[in-house]
């Protein structure tokens, strides 16, 4: 099963990653957050504008 998985970086921040069911990372935050609750609100962000979010290929 695929999960969002919050930790803690070198510096003592929180961040976030997604990874696959095959246990592959396939996206992570590109900031740390001092607060836990912003890393689980930028989760959330995620979770909810990604369905409707469009692919533009720049190939």
């Amino acid at each position: 099963m695929s999960k969002f998985e919050i930790y803690k970086d070198t510096s003592g921040q929180y961040r976030w990653r997604f990874t696959a069911s095959n246990g592959k990372i396939i996206a992570m935050s590109s900031e740390s957050y001092v607060n836990k609750s912003d890393c689980q609100a930028a989760i959330a962000l995620v979770k909810r504008d990604a369905p409707a979010a469009p692919v533009y290929d720049l190939t």
